[in-house]
This record gives C-alpha cells, structure tokens and sequence, in this order.
C-alpha cells in the first residue's frame, strides 16, 4: 500500500508556488547570504517560542555548540545530558572541550531521569541539556528553578520539538538557551539543513551572534574568534512559510497517534508511548517497542507492504565507537540500554490516514500474534 515514514515532500506541495516567488525575489535581489529573509524569520520564530531573540545558524548541531560556546564553556566543564539522545548531542557537548556527562531516560517517556541529573552535578557542571524527545517536552518546571540557584544552565534540546507547550510556555523559552535543528524531516523542517537558537538573554545572543559569523556582527569586525553558520536565505524562506502551518500539522500529528493509540492498545506484545494528552507533546516520532527478538522480523514485513519504519536510536551515545571513551559499562543506563534494542519508530507524518494505521496495525497484529501462539 505504501505508507510515508515523513513527510517534507507533502509539506513542499504546500508551500511550493509562495517559496518559488521569495526564492525568486531573491534572486532579483541578489542577496543570497543573510539579509531580510533570514531576520524576518527569525524575528517571527522568537515571536512564536515567546523569547526576546531567536538566531538562524547552519543545523541543529551547531545550534548546541555555539550556544555551549556562547555560554563560555570549555576545557575541564561538565555537561549533563541523556544517554538515548541523538550523537549531535553529546559530539556539541565533546566538541566544546568540555567532558559529557550521561544519565539514564524515564520507563515509557525515554525522556531524561531529572532526578538522576540532579544527582550527577558536580563542581565542574556548567549545563544540562534536557532533550525533548520524540517530540514530548521533558517537565522543566522545577529543574530550571532547581538549576539557577546553582548557577547552572539550562539548553533545551528542541530539535524534536518545535511547536510543543507545556503550562503555556513553549519548547525552547523555558531554559537559558532551547535549540531547534531545522532538518528536513522534522516538524519545523527546512529544504536543506538549518538551525535556530531562541533565548531571552540578550548578552547570549550577541555572543552567539558573533560565533557564527567569523567572530563579529559586522563585516571585518572579528571581536572573538567565530565560525561560519549562518542560516541559508533560501531556507528561511521554507521556514517563515511553514511556520503559519506548524500548530496545525502539530494538531495532526497528536491526531494520526490517538489513531495510533485506538488500533493497537489491544494488541499483546507492544509498548506503546507514555504521554500527558496534551500539546506537551508533538510527535516528531511515533515510538512502539516490541522484544527485539521480533523487531527485525517486524520491520521486515512491515517493509514487504510497503510501510517503511526506522529505529531511533540503534545505540545509547556510551555505546557508539565514537563516545566508547566516556566512564560507562554496559549496564550503567539500564532503560537506555534495554530500549535502543526494542524501539521502532512507525510513520508519523500530516499524510498519515487512519485507514493506512488500520493496515499498520493488522500486519503489526499478524506478525505479535504469531509469535505468542
């Protein structure tokens, strides 16, 4: 039958005649770095999170390390973040100097163990990165509080979670600093790579905004050493766009996982996500767990009817070649671990009709219902 794992060429149709016209207005220009495209969105996405500045840099990655690099952190400081997050997480933590700190994820949320971060502050901890996961938000209420006595900062990993709210407050305003990734699948997503920082702080913005463009706002005024991460005109363009639809297509996505809720809450064998029912939430991701003696023969017939799943993530951060330097056995993250083996993402997109979970679901039932005889 086939079925879209994501949806950025729907979202593309939507906004492609009005995209056409800037990008061609553009061109007419000639103003293909920066300019009023990029402030325009930007202006409008601090805006919509509800924070005084938001700033377009070249991904979500660098989002991380040029707020980490903003806020001064470097050599012999600690961060705090999760075990089961995306790697870009931890490489902006590792690519600052700084020595990552992991902590374990929540039963059924996957979001991080507040409490085990707490725990795992020490003198040298200059941040926590919360990440919100999947696309819930991690409940920041008392952590922010909790974390500013002790000097502490507070970078919300939005990536996932652009448009989610919690009591009023959107992802990415309730910290110190929320970082957003602009990659073409997420809910938020550009045509090429992108990323945004929000913040209220307006002494961490104009450090931030010297980082990503060689050190300095102003051409040939190099005031710190910088980088090049500037968020594409182009893509800006896309944002601005999309932004109008983002409730809506957030709307949608809690819809296609209530359907996805009311078709395989009866079947045995699979976990389905723990959430509050409410805008908390904006599913970037639709997250089951199955034994993971199953998943593989599950994603494979699934694949057979033309339903492509994905698994996010394959491997806690310790776990990968990449960060096996960090101070943790296998056994130190149990949830974390136990999870990456079991989890598979199923389609969540706008397009998703609730025919098509309908079928998800019976092949889902046929393959579980095998297995248990």
């Amino acid at each position: 039958m086939g079925v879209l794992f994501s949806s950025p060429q729907v979202e593309f149709e939507i906004i492609r005649d009005k995209w056409l016209e800037g990008v061609a207005e553009l061109g007419r220009k000639g103003v293909f770095v920066g300019g009023i495209s990029v402030t325009s969105f930007e202006s409008k996405f601090a805006q919509y999170i509800g924070t005084g500045q938001a700033i377009g840099v070249g991904n979500g990655t660098d989002a991380l390390y040029l707020t980490l690099k903003g806020l001064g952190i470097g050599p012999g400081d600690e961060v705090i973040t999760a075990a089961n997050t995306f790697i870009a997480t931890v490489e902006a933590i590792h690519h600052t100097g700084a020595m990552p700190v992991l902590v374990d994820c929540e039963p059924d949320t996957y979001l991080l163990n507040v409490e085990q971060a707490k725990a795992a502050v020490t003198t040298r901890t200059k941040a926590i990165i919360p990440v919100h996961l999947y696309g819930q938000m991690v409940d920041l209420s008392e952590l922010t509080v909790w974390a500013a006595k002790r000097n502490i900062a507070i970078v919300e990993d939005s990536a996932q979670a652009a448009g989610a709210r919690m009591n009023g407050q959107m992802a990415g305003s309730i910290g110190t600093a929320g970082c957003f990734s602009y990659y073409p699948d997420k809910n938020l997503g550009a045509l090429g790579d992108g990323g945004g920082i929000t913040t209220s702080s307006d002494s961490l913005a104009s450090v931030i905004k010297k980082l990503r463009n060689h050190g300095g706002e102003v051409r040939y005024q190099h005031e710190i050493p910088g980088f090049n991460s500037r968020l594409d005109p182009m893509q800006a363009i896309a944002l601005g766009l999309k932004l109008a639809y983002l409730d809506s297509w957030s709307a949608k996505r809690r819809e296609v996982a209530s359907m996805y809720e009311d078709h395989l809450h009866d079947i045995g064998g699979i976990v389905l996500p723990r959430h509050r029912n409410d805008e908390s939430h904006v599913f970037h991701l639709y997250i089951v767990r199955v034994e993971r003696e199953v998943r593989d023969k599950l994603r494979k017939q699934l694949q057979k009817k033309g339903i492509l799943t994905a698994v996010h993530y394959p491997k806690p951060v310790h776990r990968t070649a990449a960060f096996s330097y960090l101070p943790y056995d296998e056994g130190t993250f149990p949830n974390a671990e136990k999870y990456a083996e079991e989890i598979i993402s199923l389609p969540m997109n706008i397009s998703v009709t609730e025919e098509q979970i309908g079928q998800i679901a019976q092949e889902i039932k046929a393959v579980l219902g095998k297995v248990q005889v």
